[in-house]
């Protein structure tokens, strides 16, 4: 066989013990806090997880991320991500556990303002959040390390300033529902990530701000926002 052309490269997130962990997709869950989906004007769904799919290379470390064509508001969402290391499909909630490789910080950057025209016209919302460099991550803890993550504060800063604060308590659907859910429509593979959903607080930013997200335990993700790419 003779490819036409070199596929990319793996994309890989750094693990706090010097791995390299392989990122294969993205769950990412809305409308997980119930203060989060008052300020967007939706009802809380507490009877299942509403969720939607990133592509895996949009996963970057922290650092600078460009601000992206095609939106003036861009916004940031502050989130818990989990690592998965053992598949499985239809996973009981009290095994869930046993499938978590580990948890980061993270960021589920949105083009608002072409998120909320597809909302408004009952069209996907890739073209909001399935774009470059949207979903910075920190370095990946093995849960052997922090423990079940069930609890503790969530932040995120703009330039110093506490622009979302909650606690991970909080979460409508908890981690373990999360994976259940999300097991009985796929089998979940070891490289999925599962970015958990945003607090209230949600806002734009503009080149040169620069956001911090922290999590207790865990490692915060700093990113600025560049200039837009050129090419």
């Amino acid at each position: 066989m003779t490819l036409l052309f070199e596929p990319p490269a793996a994309v890989t997130a750094r693990t706090s013990d010097g791995h390299d962990f392989p990122v294969r997709r993205l769950f990412c869950i809305g409308r997980n806090y119930a203060d989060h989906a008052k300020e967007m004007g939706v009802e809380v769904d507490r009877d299942a997880p509403f969720f939607f799919t990133k592509w895996a290379d949009t996963v970057v470390p922290s650092g600078p991320i460009a601000y992206p064509p095609m939106t003036e508001n861009y916004h940031y969402e502050a989130e818990l991500v989990v690592a998965i290391g053992k598949g499985g499909r239809n996973i009981p909630v009290e095994r869930a556990v046993e499938h978590i490789y580990g948890y980061a910080t993270g960021l589920d950057m949105t083009r608002r303002d072409l998120q909320l025209e597809a909302r408004a016209k009952g069209r996907p919302w890739d073209a909001g959040k399935n774009v470059e460099q949207s979903s910075p991550l920190g370095l990946l803890h093995p849960i052997s390390e922090t423990g079940a993550l069930t609890a503790g504060a969530i932040r995120l800063t703009v330039n110093g300033t506490v622009r979302q604060e909650a606690d991970l308590a909080d979460l409508i659907h908890p981690v373990d529902q999360l994976i259940a859910y999300l097991s009985r429509s796929y089998r979940l593979e070891p490289g999925d990530l599962i970015y958990t959903g945003t607090p209230a607080g949600v806002g734009a930013v503009v080149p040169g701000d620069e956001i911090v997200v922290s999590i207790d335990g865990l490692s915060d993700t700093v990113v600025t926002i560049a200039p837009p790419a050129e090419a």
